[in-house]
């Protein structure tokens, strides 16, 4: 079927379907102070309102921005975006520095996260109060790990002339879901191979596991490792679903229509632990509800499928009314190797594997094969450079994982040629040749890198991911921004002042209102930092 669809997109009308395909990131990052320590300064007026900013925003902390890009065509524009970000940013922090790891700096306990603010307005608090829930739930520790997120999204050109191909006869809508959701099921099955090439987070300062037992190794007395780890935050360290894994209540990728019934079933059942917890006690609430998912975004995974959502329209019922329009990969560390933490051919390479899990047959998941894909993911995060690594394959079979990966790439191969048409020079089969010599060379990989250079320079994680985040900083800071450009984030900041001054000013109604309605099923509500891509 993959050599069927790549010969049909060989085809000279067929290959520029292609061209209008958009790519956008969203990048974490914490603030910390001088001392090492993550920043308690609130989130710095002059980068404008974190409800409303489209581009600078925090994600879980006060401390912990968040970088957006507008969908934009091609690798080199979206990081352009994001330069400019960085260094709009870095002008207006004074001395804090942004953090340039995914795993976080010196925290003191769970006390020293300041849960992110957004405003006094109903639907300002609606976020803080989520996010508190989620400090009840799961501790505010591992909810300041950082990640970058990269958005994919396919032309409607491409979506009528692949319908066409297909002999489908549904609806544009329900085909471009229904093969997004083929997509993300194959990017479940092989996305631990993004792990192995790109994870860079094998190391952890000892603050973030705050006294708990680990079967970590221990690089000196303030770090942890895995030996062969490649993404401690994709791992059983960082943040999982665990409880809605022991609820009974798995998320369903087989289909829209299985995806929405399965979340919002986790969004409307009660979880006794929650219970116990309450939501609203002695006047403060702290959650939005008792129930296994508070709201949609809680459910962690590798990747989500998404529909801009308009006004204030829950995701859940964006996807439901409009179907999907992009898919969100979740699953990148942030590369402190790389002054923006991610490249160009690395993007490169994630359009590639990501078209090869579009074009590739994707048959429905049964629940042995997502264990199997949950067992594959976790034993790549803490192990995946062990050269004797054994992934399971099938239900009664298993591979090498080198040897697994190799055929992977070797797919990718005619996907890069295509992508290459067009383009001076081969940038995607040089991206592809040097993910390839990863394979061959596991120490070539970040992972392994960091370890070795953390070895060599005598410093812990700590020290280490400070020096390099100074010279990122130092870089930025002295790479000019174009007038222009700093007016218009500056612009950008002060419209989102006001923006958020008049939703305040808007609210007719309780919070308790607010919250009713917003959990009526047919009720439009927010989200607005997933309005980030709107290709």
């Amino acid at each position: 079927m993959l050599d069927l669809r790549l010969t049909w997109l060989f085809a000279a009308d067929s290959r520029a379907l292609l061209d209008g395909r958009l790519l956008g990131l969203e990048k974490e990052t914490l603030r910390m102070a001088p001392d090492g320590y993550i920043a308690q300064t609130p989130h710095p007026a002059a980068l404008g309102s974190a409800l409303t900013h489209p581009y600078i925003t925090t994600d879980y902390s006060e401390a912990l921005l968040e970088f957006i890009t507008p969908p934009l065509a091609g690798p080199e524009a979206a990081l352009r975006f994001l330069r400019e970000i960085h260094q709009f940013v870095y002008r207006r922090v004074g001395d804090e520095l942004l953090w340039t790891a995914s795993m976080p700096c010196i925290l003191a306990g769970e006390s020293s996260i300041p849960i992110a603010e957004y405003g006094r307005s109903n639907l300002g608090r609606m976020k803080h109060v989520y996010r508190r829930g989620l400090a009840w739930r799961y501790g505010r520790i591992m909810q300041v790990i950082a990640g970058i997120h990269f958005n994919f999204s396919l032309p409607d050109e491409f979506w009528a002339a692949f319908q066409d191909r297909e002999g489908d006869r549904r609806s544009l809508q329900d085909f471009r879901s229904e093969s997004y959701f083929g997509l993300i099921r194959n990017l479940q099955r092989h996305g631990w191979l993004i792990l192995y090439l790109f994870g860079a987070s094998p190391a952890v300062c000892k603050s973030f596991l705050d006294g708990k037992a680990t079967t970590l190794a221990e690089f000196d007395d303030h770090t942890c490792y895995g030996p062969y780890a490649t993404s401690l935050r994709m791992s059983n360290v960082g943040y999982t679903n665990r409880t809605e894994k022991k609820s009974g209540v798995n998320v369903c990728y087989n289909s829209l229509a299985e995806y929405l019934a399965s979340l919002s079933q986790a969004i409307h059942t009660p979880w006794p632990p929650y219970e116990r917890i309450g939501v609203e006690v002695d006047g403060e609430y702290r959650q939005l509800n008792a129930n296994i998912l508070q709201i949609e975004n809680e459910y962690y995974a590798s990747m989500r499928p998404k529909q801009p959502p308009q006004g204030n329209e829950k995701p859940i019922l964006a996807l439901r009314q409009r179907g999907v329009r992009y898919v969100e990969l979740r699953s990148v560390d942030i590369n402190p190797l790389d002054p923006l933490g991610v490249a160009a051919p690395q993007l490169r390479f994630l359009e590639a594997f990501l078209l090869f899990c579009l074009l590739a047959e994707s048959p429905p998941l049964d629940a042995a094969e997502r264990r199997m894909i949950d067992d594959n993911q976790m034993a790549v995060a803490l192990t995946g450079r062990d050269p004797a690594l054994v992934l399971q394959r099938r239900r009664d079979s298993s591979l090498p994982a080198r040897r697994w990966a190799e055929e992977i790439v070797e797919a990718l191969r005619p996907i890069c040629e295509l992508l290459d048409l067009g383009e001076s020079g081969r940038p995607y089969a040089a991206a592809l040749a040097e993910q390839r010599g990863m394979l061959v060379d596991p120490d070539r990989t970040p992972s392994a890198r960091i370890l070795a250079e953390m070895r060599a320079s005598g410093e812990n994680f700590f020290r280490y991911a400070r020096r390099l985040s100074e010279q990122r900083r130092d870089a930025l800071q002295s790479e000019p921004l174009a007038e222009e450009r700093d007016r218009f984030f500056a612009e950008a900041a002060e419209r989102s002042l006001r923006e958020q001054a008049e939703i305040e000013a808007a609210d007719d109604m309780t919070f308790d209102e607010f919250l009713r309605r917003y959990f009526q099923v047919d009720v439009p509500t927010e989200d607005r930092g997933d309005a980030a891509h709107n290709g």
